[in-house]
């Protein structure tokens, strides 16, 4: 008689095969069981908002007390883009697809090039949107994906993993630093093997999830603060704003081209008209607009200050011949 017992189900002598790692995520803060909330199902929806925005109030402090780690890898990210490298981001599932967003948004934010910013998610493009099985685990995926971008000693790679211990980061961080770049590891429990791997472990403990295990909820929450501070500090210390002014917005619709003209104007104070004409002397760029306006010169010579202050506008205005 055949028997209809699963070949790879677990005896007492014989240990699932995933035995181990049930182990290992057992001892992980963003896996841990809360017998506290084991009844959640059974509240009142408002109660379980309730409970739900108490959990993720608390996510701005474990961030906080990670900034010393944020700020040093800010600074190295930001002198090796100011030579020409890129920052690179790698994850997979939920962190992949928070790297691939930040680095979306920054060229519309910023008007970087597509290649300055990339998100690499374990599986590829269409990860983004259906689960790739096996991706995440494999290392030699995240190498792959980095060899196809020909790493630089001037590029930084942040691993993204919200466990830490995620193979496809791990492997990209891994990858990255043999090949002489900046490495950093942004995950949600202390001493996790992305954060051994990396020169700048940022490890954000939030600890664990309202329900068990689900790292996009306060784990992923945690990541894109983290994300935004790295990209956005990144481009103000590259000059890439003029105080809180997002000078090199790139004005590709409607709401965008108001917000260039309100942004000259907050910045100059000058009329709709003045404005107009300093957006029409320079093809539309923002930053050269102000200059234009505030440095008392014309449209060419505008951008060959800025060129020459590598795009800070606070230099090309010191820069700048002014009339009296």
């Amino acid at each position: 008689m055949t028997s209809t017992t699963d070949a790879n189900a677990a005896t007492p002598d014989q240990p699932s095969e995933y035995g181990e790692l049930r182990a290992e995520l057992a001892t992980l803060t963003t896996e841990a069981f809360r017998p506290e909330l084991a009844e959640i199902d059974r509240l009142a929806t408002l109660e379980i908002a309730r409970i739900m925005n108490g959990e993720d109030q608390s996510v701005p402090s474990a961030v906080a007390a990670r900034l010393p780690e944020i700020s040093a890898a800010i600074d190295g990210v930001a002198g090796r883009m100011a030579r020409g490298g890129r920052l690179i981001y790698a994850g997979a599932g939920t962190a992949g697809r928070l790297g691939v967003l930040d680095a979306s948004e920054c060229p519309p934010t910023f008007n970087t090039d597509p290649s300055e910013v990339v998100g690499l998610i374990a599986g590829g493009p269409s990860a983004m949107v259906t689960a790739v099985e096996g991706a995440e685990d494999s290392k030699e995926l995240a190498a792959t994906d980095l060899d196809g971008l020909d790493l630089t000693p001037d590029d930084t790679v942040v691993g993204i993993s919200a466990s830490g211990r995620t193979p496809y980061a791990i492997g990209a961080v891994e990858h990255a630093r043999a090949k002489g770049a900046l490495t950093i590891g942004l995950s949600c429990n202390a001493d996790s093997a992305l954060g051994a791997a990396a020169e700048h472990p940022i490890e954000v403990v939030v600890g664990p999830e309202l329900l068990t295990g689900s790292t996009r909820l306060k784990a992923g929450t945690a990541q894109k603060l983290v994300l935004n501070m790295l990209s956005t500090i990144t481009m103000i210390r590259l000059g890439k704003t003029y105080g809180n002014l997002m000078v090199d917005v790139r004005a590709s619709n409607e709401k965008l081209r108001a917000r260039s003209r309100r942004i000259v104007s907050l910045a100059t104070g000058a009329s709709d008209a003045e404005i107009e004409a300093a957006l029409a002397a320079t093809d539309g760029e923002v930053k050269n607009a102000i200059l234009a306006i505030l440095g008392q010169v014309d449209g060419p010579t505008a951008a060959t200050l800025l060129s020459a202050s590598d795009g800070h506008l606070r230099a090309a205005l010191a820069a700048a011949p002014r009339t009296t």
